[in-house]
Parts: C-alpha cells; sequence; structure tokens
C-alpha cells in the first residue's frame, strides 16, 4: 500500500500562475521530486541501505528510486512488502528506534529526515520531519534513549536531534569530506566515518571534543559490536580494521582486493559480516578467520544487516538478498530485474544502452528500437566502448566483455568495478574503482599494462586523439595522455564524474561540485597535454553527472546532466566567457537524476536518465536544440526479464 504525505513532502511536480501589477504573471515551480514507475514487488531502482528492525520480522530497504519499503521476513523464505514511503529524492539510510521498534527514521538526498510510524498491520504514518540539512544525508543512527537521533550528512557535519521536536541540539564532529556513516554504540558513544578517512568518536553529554583516528583511504562503513566494546570500520583499500572504544588498534582483517564498503555484527558478537564491492558478502570470526563468501553479481553490498540469524543484503534488483547467517546460503532473492541505464555508446548506426541488470538494449540513432536485448553480464554494466563490430562492455563484478559476431569473451577478474572504457589506439583502456587504469588486449582481453594512475575510482574515460585519452577521477582531477605518460590538465572542487572531448581541441568534465570546466587543449613541444583557455559554467545545486560537447570547436555546445534531474544546455563563446556565470538553460527535464551520454555525431547526442528515458538530443532548427526522439528503457527490452536472463 502507498503512504500519502503531506503536501509539504511529496507534492507532484507542479506550476503555478499568479497575477501581479499590469498583468504580468509569474511562474513559480516547486522542487521535483522522484516519479518512477512503482513495482509493487519491489523497488524501481537500486537498494541503497537495509535495515531489520530487531526482531528481525520487519525489513526496511532504501532505493534510488526514492522510496522506502517495509518488508515482512517473519518468513524469511517469502519476504513480502507491505508499504511504501516516499521522499523526493533517492534515499540513503535508516533506522528502527530501540525503544519504540514500530518508529523509523529515513535520511534522504532531499536533505531531510523523515521520522514514521510503522504498526504491524496498517499504513505507516509520517511523525514528523527534521529541518532541511545543508546537503544530503546519508546516515541516520538513534541514541539508546530512543528520543535523540544523530544525523550525518555530505556537508561533513555529524548533528544530534531531538527526534519529537525536530530541534537541533548540538554538532558532534565535522569530517573535511563527505561524512558517510554513523553508528552509535549501546552505552551511548557515538561513531562516524568519513571519505577523509577519519574515524571519529564522541559521548554527546559531553562536552569533549572527538577522538579520532586517521586513514590514507576512504572509511564509507562503520558498525559497533552489540556489547558495544569493538566498533568495526570497513576501507576503501579493502581491509575491514576492529577498533577498541578509544580507538585502539585491534587487528586489520583483509577482505577484498575491491572497496569494503559495510559490516554489521551477528548478535552474539562471534563473528561479523562485511559487505565488499566485489559483489559478495564475506563472513569472519571474532579472530579475523573467513567462514563463508556469498557472491551473487545481482548484490549490490554497499549495506548489510544481521537479525535472528539472517543476513539482508542491498541488490541492484528491485528488492532485498536474505542469507542465512550459518552458511551464508540464499533463503530468498528479489523479485525483479531493474534496468536503470548506466553507460552508453554508439556502435555504427546503432546507440547501445547498459544496464544495471547486465544486458545491453539498442536503438537506431533515427529512433528505431535496435535489435534483442543482449545479457552480457549477471550485474550491472557500468561503462561501453565500441570498435567497429566489437562492443566492450566494464562490469561491477569486475570484466571487461567484448561482444562481437554473436560471441561473447571475457577477462580475467581485474580485481574492482570498472566504471570507465576507451579504445585508445589498438588498445582497451578500463579504469577501475581502485584508481587503475589497465591496458587490456582488444581480441583476447588479455592484460597487457597496468598502474595506479589516481588516488581515486577513475570515474570516466574518453578518446582524445590517436591512442592519447582523458581520465576523469574521485581525486577530483582530470588528466590526458598516452597510457603512461599523463599530465593533470585542472583540479575540481570535488570528485569529477565525466570527462568528453570534441575533435581533440576541446574537453569538458562534469563534477560534484556543481560545476562543467570546459577548456581549450593542444600538445606542447614535448608532445605534453596542455590547456591554453578554460571557462567554468554553473550547474545548478547538485551534482552534474556526465556531459558532452557538440558542434564546432571554436563556438562548442556543452550539455550537461545532474541529479537535480535537467539536462543543461550551453553555448560557449571563447571571445568573451564574462557571462558564463549566469548563461545556460534547461533543455529538458526527467523524473530522476541524468545518468550518461554518448555522441552520435557533430550534431546530435544520446542522453540517458535513471528514469529509464532515453533521448536523442539535436538540432531541431537553424539555431535550436531540441529533443528528436524519446524511448523509455523497457521499450526497448523487447523481452521478457526470463528470457533475457
Amino acid at each position: 500500500m502507498n503512504v500519502a504525505l503531506p503536501s509539504l513532502l511529496c507534492s507532484p511536480p507542479c506550476t503555478r500562475s499568479c497575477s501581479g501589477g499590469a498583468g504580468v504573471r509569474e511562474r513559480r515551480t516547486i522542487v521535483r521530486a522522484i516519479n518512477l514507475p512503482v513495482d509493487t514487488a519491489g523497488h524501481s531502482a537500486p537498494v541503497t541501505h537495509i535495515a531489520f528492525r530487531s526482531d528481525g520480522r520487519r525489513l526496511a530497504t532504501c532505493s534510488y528510486d526514492g522510496s522506502v519499503l517495509i518488508w515482512d521476513t517473519s518468513e524469511p523464505a517469502r519476504p513480502a512488502p507491505l508499504d511504501r514511503l516516499r521522499h523526493r529524492r533517492l534515499v540513503n539510510g535508516s533506522a528502527w528506534n530501540p525503544v519504540t521498534p514500530a518508529l523509523l527514521a529515513t535520511a534522504s538526498a532531499d536533505k531531510t529526515v523523515a521520522l514514521w510510524q510503522v504498526p504491524d498491520q496498517g499504513p505507516a504514518t509520517l511523525v514528523n520531519v527534521l529541518a532541511r540539512h545543508t546537503d544530503d544525508i546519508n546516515s541516520v543512527a538513534w541514541m539508546p534513549d530512543g528520543k535523540r537521533l544523530i544525523c550525518v550528512s555530505e556537508d561533513g557535519h555529524a548533528t544530534m536531534w531531538d527526534a519529537a521536536a525536530g530541534a537541533l541540539l548540538r554538532h558532534l564532529s565535522s569530517h573535511a569530506a563527505h561524512c558517510m556513516m554513523v553508528a552509535v554504540n549501546r552505552h551511548g558513544l557515538v561513531a562516524t566515518v568519513g571519505e577523509d578517512g577519519m574515524v571519529a568518536t564522541i559521548v554527546p553529554d559531553t562536552t569533549d571534543e572527538p577522538r579520532t583516528r586517521h586513514y590514507a583511504s576512504s572509511i564509507e562503513g562503520c558498525s559497533w559490536s552489540r556489547s558495544g566494546a569493538m566498533l568495526a570500520v570497513a576501507r576503501d583499500d579493502g581491509a575491514v580494521d576492529l577498533l577498541t572504544a578509544d580507538l585502539t588498534h585491534i587487528r586489520t582483517i583483509e577482505v577484498s582486493t575491491s572497496a569494503a564498503r559495510t559490516v554489521d555484527w551477528a548478535e552474539d558478537d562471534a563473528s561479523f559480516v562485511v559487505g565488499a564491492y566485489d559483489g559478495s558478502v564475506h563472513v569472519f570470526d571474532i579472530a579475523g578467520r573467513r567462514l563463508h563468501r556469498y557472491h551473487d553479481a545481482r548484490m549490490w553490498p554497499r549495506s548489510v544487516a544481521t537479525a535472528a540469524g539472517l543476513v539482508a543484503v542491498g541488490s541492484f534488483w528491485g528488492g532485498p538478498h536474505l542469507l542465512g547467517l550459518d552458511g551464508a546460503v540464499e533463503i530468498a532473492g528479489p523479485p525483479a530485474a531493474t534496468y536503470g541505464p548506466n553507460a552508453l555508446v554508439t556502435a555504427g548506426s546503432e546507440i547501445l544502452v547498459g544496464t544495471d541488470a547486465g544486458v545491453v538494449v539498442g536503438a537506431t540513432a533515427s529512433g528505431r528500437p535496435g535489435g534483442s536485448p543482449r545479457q552480457l553480464a549477471e550485474g550491472p554494466i557500468l561503462s561501453l566502448a565500441a570498435d567497429g563490430e566489437n562492443v566492450y562492455a566494464g562490469t561491477y563484478s569486475g570484466h571487461v566483455i567484448r561482444a562481437a559476431d554473436g560471441e561473447v569473451l571475457s577477462s580475467d577478474q581485474l580485481d574492482a568495478p570498472v566504471p570507465s572504457l576507451v579504445v585508445a589506439g589498438r588498445t582497451i583502456v578500463a579504469g577501475t574503482y581502485n584508481g587503475e587504469l589497465i591496458a587490456l588486449d582488444p581480441d583476447a582481453l588479455t592484460v597487457r599494462d597496468r598502474w595506479t594512475a589516481h588516488s581515486g575510482s577513475v570515474k570516466s574515460l574518453a578518446v582524445l586523439d590517436g591512442a592519447d585519452f582523458l581520465s576523469a577521477s574521485t581525486d577530483r582531477t582530470v588528466t590526458a595522455g598516452s597510457f603512461r605518460k599523463r599530465a593533470v590538465l585542472w583540479q575540481h572542487g570535488n570528485l569529477v564524474n565525466a570527462v568528453s572531448s570534441l575533435d581533440g581541441r576541446v574537453i569538458a568534465s562534469a563534477s560534484r561540485d556543481h560545476t562543467v570546466k570546459v577548456g581549450q587543449v593542444a600538445r606542447d613541444d614535448e608532445g605534453t597535454w596542455r590547456v591554453r583557455n578554460t571557462v567554468t559554467l554553473l550547474g545548478a545545486d547538485e551534482s552534474v553527472k556526465c556531459v558532452c560537447l557538440l558542434g564546432d570547436p571554436d563556438r562548442p555546445l556543452v550539455l550537461a546532466g545532474s541529479y537535480d534531474f535537467g539536462l543543461h544546455l550551453w553555448r560557449l563563446n571563447w571571445a568573451d566567457s564574462t557571462d558564463s556565470l549566469v548563461t545556460g538553460r534547461v533543455l529538458e527535464t526527467f523524473s530522476q537524476g541524468v545518468s550518461c551520454m554518448a555522441r552520435i555525431d557533430a550534431e546530435r547526442v544520446a542522453v540517458a536518465g535513471w528514469d529509464g528515458r532515453v533521448i536523442v538530443v539535436g538540432r531541431v532548427g537553424a539555431d535550436e536544440v531540441g529533443v528528436l526522439w524519446s524511448h523509455h528503457i523497457t521499450d526497448l527490452v523487447r523481452a521478457d526479464t526470463a528470457a533475457v536472463r
């Protein structure tokens, strides 16, 4: 059943016109809310967070579709969705109250925390909404008294609130980068971790400064043992550290070559469960011995939760995975695939879309659906590249796949997810979550060379000229050059999501700092790429996810897609960029964030949003740009889920 929220939270997008002086009409638009098709069997997008009620009979799953589903897990083999709670934007976390088990807090990218009464029977009701924070809320945790709530945000702050009154009580700690997770032990000791590699603990009822411990890698997950004596922290370098309450190191457990993203403890503290970006759940005993490993390419282990002998795991599909803690054997899986588009590429006359379900679907540049969907992986396809008849896919599982002439070939596992691919000369270059560039033979997909080129995930690669290419990373840099000889072109104020090139003369990058940087580039006498001129364009007040350049390099068109659902367009004038801070317009609006782009030719670009829309944008007149055609991804997936799998 669906819950109707007050208009403050979930009114549908609308406009209001009102009369003003001299017949002036003013148009106001409220903040857009995610509006995805509702699948009654589950979510319409991947599951971002999972939380068991203490008795294990209810499970809350949060999703990119902007909703929280409440599941009845009293029969673990048959989890049943009971209720759907809505936020405006994706939901990052939830926490059940330790004193009042029916009270649930949910944290969203709409910058709010909502409190819900979730009875065993009947619909949930909205109890309170905490004042909007300055940035996305990543995680929430209750104090043991059940009255105070700790919230951590992408602005780096940890704050404590009176939940019933909705009143801010105090700031607890500040991180130099995004604060990613909060955990509170049974004694009221608060732990926060962040992308700055800092672990901080504080007792909120004191005036003491936080106690801190620092790591070289990002820390995105933490969990207190049930006794409150030990803190487990999940490290981006693939390890988990066990610490005492005063942050003294006990031991380090090597979990995976990919990031360890989340951790939770068994109820008896004899073991703990780690979700890693190798698509696996790992179970260790307290001495650090591996007891079990469970792998499923559909899983997204950015969140795990334990209760009543069960382990719940997030998923790229529409619901949770439920495992038995003893043996890590799956008891129930998610109900259905989701087909969120993550990557686009043009291959000849065809536009190809890589999806969360591991399926590649296509359409012609003129808008006619392409051939049958191709199942290239069991899990998400994160990146695509094409060279003639060869199509290459980078996967969440850490493989590069080549599809040609009806045959599919896979590389060996490359130790981490592959969010970027490019064809550079006669080499396939893969960028990994670990910051590596890996050169692969285009036919055999064997590794020719590899090195750590960035200190963060290589989010995007793009052809520059010949064998030279661009790379953009979460370390905030954009670099250019050959595989081993690379130069930093510029830095952003936050991670860089995407990079694009036009005729090897102009490049553009999109960042979580809400800007697009555009620059003219050329090689110097030594063959090193240098920047001659740059312009910074202001996007919306949210992360800019993707970017593409069109037209003439002397007066290029810049297209950028944002988490604000907007596809933004700028016309760049190199001779006079004084008005670049106030130019630009929204060309098209999606019902979720804009995911990816691929240039078809100098005048057209394909764009996909996480709402499932795939469009082509191009010239519709002498000097106008507009949408030429639009499809929904489900229209392109012309086989049912069972047939595709």
